[in-house]
């Protein structure tokens, strides 16, 4: 009897340990019209510097105007090394006193960025920073679900294999990845389980990374190798990053997926744009900006905006017919 209460009792715990493998959900609510909108903002936080303070300024006055329902930020939220604690004034200099405007105080979904993994990442996932700005959600992979749709948070950085082999002088944080493979072949298991039964009328996949840019950094060839084809197999409408310094718009030729870059927070002006690999493209901007995205029943509407709040882009999808302009 003991022996059957052992085993009971140990198999009670692994699946717990299975459900605690999936990815966590947040529930948040559509407009009572059914649609809901968001600002989509990467590559951020320098206390204000490189115009990321006139990038907010343009930001509030968009989220007033599109009423949005949430802020999305595709990563490298703190430079140049992430949080150092999370006690580190950095979280409240690059965000907190930054992104004031009344529109903005709504929740901030974020992702972890290459930058963010050379600080304290696990600072960047912590409650405290919640309690200090009760805005701040960061995880390293999540799903928030409108019911209208799910958007899957995707944790990118620990897929590139030169982090983990040529560092070079840099220091990543790997507490709570473990062996990279395994970390990735989990996630990447338990993102095709979640999007394989998702009924959302849309689907959008966030990253840091790009699986597609024309941008510095160019395509991240591990994700093409090892996401993509799950994305392009589950009927992903968008996938959206930040990384590379500026803002993109790049059609999948074996998928309906399009690729949105959204990584002009801040620094940006690069000055580089590669000339291989340039199918699809449809939009490439070098400096800084956001992107908004609207969505109703039938239709998507995703706009680009640079510093001065000007639209320079813009993409409209339906679920019946997709077109761009």
């Amino acid at each position: 009897m003991m022996s059957f209460l052992f085993t009971l009792v140990i198999s009670f715990g692994l699946c717990i340990l299975c459900a605690s493998a999936e990815l966590q959900r947040f529930a948040h609510s559509s407009k009572h019209d059914g649609s809901l909108s968001f600002l989509v903002l990467g590559d951020w936080g320098r206390r204000g510097a490189y115009n990321q303070s006139q990038v907010a300024f343009q930001m509030g006055k968009v989220g007033e105007k599109l009423d949005v329902d949430f802020v999305v930020s595709t990563g490298d939220n703190f430079y140049d090394n992430g949080l150092t604690s999370e006690h580190d004034n950095a979280f409240e200099e690059s965000f907190t006193k930054i992104y004031t405007a009344k529109s903005l105080q709504k929740q901030w979904y974020s992702v972890l960025g290459n930058h963010d993994y050379r600080g304290d990442a696990e600072a960047q996932l912590s409650p405290v920073l919640r309690e200090i700005d009760s805005r701040w959600l960061c995880l390293r992979s999540f799903i928030v679900d409108s019911e209208l749709v799910e958007i899957f948070f995707v944790d990118t950085t620990p897929f590139v294999d030169d982090y983990f082999t040529e560092p070079q002088e840099h220091k990543y944080d790997w507490r709570g990845i473990g062996p990279q493979k395994p970390y990735i072949t989990s996630l990447l298991k338990d993102l095709e389980l979640a999007l394989r039964g998702s009924t959302a009328k849309w689907k959008i996949v966030v990253g840091h990374h790009a699986i597609r840019s024309v941008g510095h950094h160019g395509d991240t060839q591990q994700l093409i190798n090892q996401l993509l084809p799950i994305l392009q197999a589950n009927n992903i409408d968008f996938y959206v990053n930040g990384h590379d310094h500026c803002l993109e718009h790049i059609s999948d030729t074996e998928s309906p997926i399009e690729f949105l870059t959204s990584g002009a927070g801040s620094k940006a002006w690069r000055g580089d744009i590669k000339q291989m690999n340039r199918k699809g493209l449809n939009f490439f901007y070098d400096g800084q900006g956001f992107m908004s995205v609207k969505l109703t029943h039938t239709d998507a509407t995703i706009e680009f905006y640079d510093v001065f709040g000007n639209v320079i882009h813009r993409l409209t999808s339906s679920k019946l017919l997709r077109s761009s302009m």
